[in-house]
């Protein structure tokens, strides 16, 4: 029988420094599960709600009638330490990388006054044409803008 690879080492929870911009989360009571924390898939909730909101404050996505938007591709979670209803969450938005069609958003979750990530993970968008559903050859400029400004590359 094969061994298992071993899988890479968890990264350390980053500072919240790492991050360009805040959107503040707030707990809510059904957001806990059974042991008294954040369900997981909430986190992954909080992704998507905070780069969306940011997008659509900044005109860089028209849900309703933009002729782009964007499909998540990929996504991650590293959790760190528990967050539970009724905290605020802080969450860091920061892009790491950027394509001519795609954009890697890194989420740190903190709770409020923490100076180290609850949880970090990264969200991954291919933006296409929404009626071909084909990849755009250029992320659009009020996009591209929202990219510069979050950019840590």
């Amino acid at each position: 029988m094969d061994a298992i690879a071993p899988s890479p080492l968890k990264p350390a929870p980053e500072r919240r420094d790492r991050y360009r911009v805040f959107r503040a989360v707030p707990t809510r009571w059904s957001d806990n599960d059974i042991y008294g924390h954040v369900n997981n898939v909430v986190y992954y909730s909080w992704f998507d709600t905070v780069i969306n909101a940011l997008l659509i404050e900044h005109g860089a996505l028209d849900m309703h009638q933009g002729k782009t938007i964007g499909l998540v591709v990929q996504t991650h979670c590293d959790y760190f330490a528990a967050l539970a209803f009724p905290q605020t969450v802080q969450a860091g938005i920061r892009v790491a990388r950027a394509g001519r069609s795609s954009v890697r958003y890194e989420i740190g979750l903190f709770a409020q006054g923490a100076q180290t990530a609850a949880a970090q993970g990264h969200f991954v968008h291919v933006y296409v044409q929404r009626q071909t559903q084909r990849p755009v050859t250029a992320l659009p400029a009020p996009l591209q803008a929202v990219v510069d400004r979050l950019s840590v590359a």
